[in-house]
């Protein structure tokens, strides 16, 4: 066997599952794809050492590296992250121009549960999109973090109790469907009064920017001010272009319904999660255009 031809074909091979799994560590599909270059070079790298022994399985292999690249660059994005204008999202894409083996688990693909996943540590959160996005085992996931099985397991239960993941079956995304399109409605016609019915009283809105666009630089608390919030949009908007004003619909990013909200010459991307009752609870909105690139606006 030729390592310099098993090396590569099996990179090639695995590209599109190692793309998977750092973005959904990351958050940031740019990100991902510079991890997963640096694997080639590690694969590269490894066979050219003249002491070289050969790899019982490159999958296993330039997974592990791929974790552990993620891994590190997780800490490493936590300082930059901490001097982030305003609060951070993770970027959106458009899942449809994705590979299967990139898409895999779709529940982890959510702008949500990317965002939510930023409070885990950085290994519990490798052991969790392991686990449930590429269904690897406890001993496979153990082996790639240098850890027991049984520490394996129980970061992987914290993460779902933290992240409020059924173990068993993935939460149905009907209800933020048709939550969407009566805010699109909402919105279109200037009905501030149904947007706050819609919301929950302890409803949350985190508004990205970036720095680049203007937008709330705190997270907004309470279906009151979230309502203020979309109210000061709305007029400002008729104002920029009294022609059309605002215009909002549901397109599908990270396998999930979002709605564009396109206003003052701009597009921001909103996805929302629902409560048990249908009530919105939490609201993300992705507005930095840098991090708009890769969804079909």
């Amino acid at each position: 066997m030729t390592l310099a031809v098993s090396a590569t074909s099996a990179w090639q091979s695995e590209r599109n599952r190692l793309l998977g799994i750092a973005y959904r560590m990351l958050g940031d599909f740019g990100h991902a794809e510079d991890v997963v270059s640096e694997v080639a070079i590690d694969a590269v790298q490894r066979e050219r050492k003249p002491d070289a022994v050969g790899v019982d399985s490159w999958p296993a292999w330039l997974t592990t590296v791929c974790v552990r690249r993620s891994v590190d660059r997780v800490r490493q994005l936590a300082a930059v992250r901490e001097e982030y204008t305003g609060p951070w999202l993770p970027e959106p894409v458009d899942a449809s121009t994705l590979p299967e083996e990139t898409v895999a688990n779709r529940e982890l693909l959510s702008l949500t549960l990317l965002h939510l996943a930023e409070q885990l540590a950085p290994e519990a959160r490798a052991a969790l999109v392991l686990h449930r996005a590429f269904a690897m085992s406890a001993p496979e996931i153990a082996d790639i973090l240098e850890k027991s099985p049984a520490a394996v397991r129980q970061m992987i239960s914290r993460a779902e109790r933290r992240l409020e993941i059924d173990p068993e079956a993935p939460a149905p995304r009907a209800k933020d469907r048709a939550a969407l399109e009566k805010l699109v409605r909402a919105i279109e016609q200037g009905e501030i009064d149904t947007v706050v019915a819609m919301l929950d009283r302890d409803a949350v809105l985190w508004a990205d920017g970036g720095g680049k666009v203007k937008s709330a630089m705190n997270p907004l608390f309470g279906a009151a001010r979230i309502a203020r919030f979309f109210a000061g949009i709305l007029s400002k908007a008729v104002l920029f272009d009294p022609a059309e004003p605002v215009r909002a619909w549901v397109i599908e990013v990270n396998s999930e319904a979002a709605l564009v909200l396109r206003h003052h010459g701009r597009s921001d991307v909103l996805v929302i999660d629902t409560a048990p009752d249908g009530s919105i609870r939490e609201l993300r909105q992705v507005s930095n255009p840098d991090k708009l690139t890769r969804v079909s606006l």
